[in-house]
């Protein structure tokens, strides 16, 4: 019998597998690699990216892990706030003033300083929500977040604006993979806040490309991990849980003492199938929105203009924001290096609309609108690209999702949840629930294991 059985080597699962890996634990993955939508290959200085792209700094769950695993992540050199729109580059400056930049109708202006104007006072309300407070558990401080304006969309709460002032505000909102009409209006404010890096900001850039602290950890894991098992099932016993699965054509089944699901809410809701009623439905409420991304290696041979810039945010293109992974490597490097690396970003609605596409006509839209983007002769610069994609990527908050937040945290007396759906802070979400599930599998194996060696004490009775 196994100590724990992880269902899931996402960021989450080996994040739990770290955490347990002085206990007997069997990471159980059903695809061909770790890292889930963690997702990058190195090319000599340089990585392609197609997954999660940006990881919480110093005091974060994510900070504690690379520091353990010895990753080194970087504050991201260059400006994160840069915008192209109607033929205008905006390279950086306050957010506040692009409606006076950028080339637009005069209600287009009005409708976005109106809506600007109501989303900066959510910032303020928001920052005040997040904000940590003495005393308090990480549980209790989620929830919160959660409850904050999750009556309505963001959609309802900034009005109908028109096609350029919409444009604008959906470029941010839907990086969360949701729709301005699907986002709760507390989910679109701390999206913002999130981007103008307003308190647990996601700012850091793994050196080397994100995959470099996945396959370190599953380095360090070693055949702990199995790829190709497919979980078919996970129910309980009486001191113990039971893992069916198929594995190279074979079904299999492993026993554990405890459980730890850190798959997608969908996959969890599917093999947990003795899970209390209230937390299998509450499963199966969490919505998801694609993402749809393309990374681009390049060998140009001088400067670009580009190059002290990180995000560039794309209204009405056929991606939310183009992403200079060369930055870190600019941020270091003394004289220019040759070559560079971008990661184009298709999320919510714009993935859905590529979804379905070859990877030829995906890599041609976004080399296109990119090209277009950037200027200077860019794809003629490009010499790799490779597209990836996500049906089932990122959670979404949604009107109502705070109601399920209790139920989910529960967990069972053995199996227990971890994901990014369980938090507000995508890859930092992952992290902290993986350690958090980490913790509640390890206290409850010390405590079995201190059972099993206490002696037996027997009572004498007498008349």
């Amino acid at each position: 019998m196994k100590d724990v059985v992880i269902i899931g080597a996402g960021l989450a699962g080996l994040s739990a597998g770290w955490r347990l890996r002085h206990w007997d634990t069997l990471l159980l993955e059903a695809g061909d690699r770790v890292g889930g939508r963690i997702r990058s290959e190195r090319r000599g200085a340089y990585w392609l990216n197609w997954g999660g792209h940006v990881f919480a700094g110093a005091g974060s769950s994510t900070d504690a892990l690379l520091n353990e695993v010895g990753v080194t992540a970087v504050q991201i050199p260059g400006s994160l706030q840069a915008l192209s729109m109607n033929g205008k580059f905006i390279r950086e400056g306050h957010i506040a003033t692009y409606p006076f930049r950028i080339p637009m109708s005069l209600t287009s202006r009005i409708d976005t300083l109106r809506a600007g104007l109501k989303v900066v006072a959510g910032v303020a309300k928001y920052t005040g929500v997040v904000r940590k407070r003495s005393g308090e558990s990480g549980a209790t401080r989620q929830q919160r977040i959660y409850d904050f304006e999750n009556d309505s969309s963001f959609q309802d709460f900034i009005g109908n604006l028109s096609e350029d002032a919409a444009a604008l505000f959906k470029t941010t909102v839907t990086r969360s993979a949701g729709d301005m009409d699907q986002i709760s209006a507390g989910a679109g404010i701390g999206y913002f806040s999130l981007v103008l890096g307003i308190g647990q900001g996601l700012s850091q850039g793994i050196v080397g490309g994100p995959s470099t602290l996945t396959e370190s950890v599953a380095a360090a894991l070693g055949d702990r991990i199995q790829l190709g098992a497919a979980v078919q099932e996970v129910t309980h016993k009486k001191n113990s849980v039971l893992v069916r699965y198929t594995q190279g054509g074979a079904e299999r089944e492993v026993e554990a003492r405890t459980v730890i699901l850190a798959t997608t809410a969908d996959v969890s809701h599917k093999i947990g199938v003795d899970l209390p009623e209230e937390l299998r439905d509450a499963l199966g409420q969490i919505k998801y929105g694609p993402h749809v991304s393309t990374a681009f290696l390049t060998n140009e041979t001088t400067a670009r203009p580009w190059d002290d810039i990180y995000a560039i945010a794309a209204p009405k293109r056929s991606f939310a924001i183009a992403l200079n992974q060369a930055s870190i490597v600019r941020g270091t490097e003394s004289v220019r290096k040759p070559g560079g690396s971008f990661m184009t970003f298709s999320p919510a609605s714009l993935g859905r609309a590529l979804l379905e596409k070859s990877d030829e006509e995906v890599i041609a839209t976004h080399l296109a609108d990119l090209d277009q983007v950037l200027g200077h002769g860019f794809a003629d610069s490009v010499v790799e690209a490779k597209t990836d994609r996500w049906k089932v990527a990122s959670p979404y908050c949604f009107p109502g999702r705070a109601k399920l937040q209790s139920t989910l945290m529960r967990g069972t007396d053995r199996v227990f949840l971890a994901g990014d759906f369980l938090g507000t802070l995508y890859t930092e979400s992952s992290i902290t629930t993986g350690f958090s599930a980490a913790q509640e599998a390890a206290s409850l194996l010390a405590t079995d294991k201190q059972r099993a060696a206490a002696p037996t004490l027997h009572l004498a009775t007498g008349t």
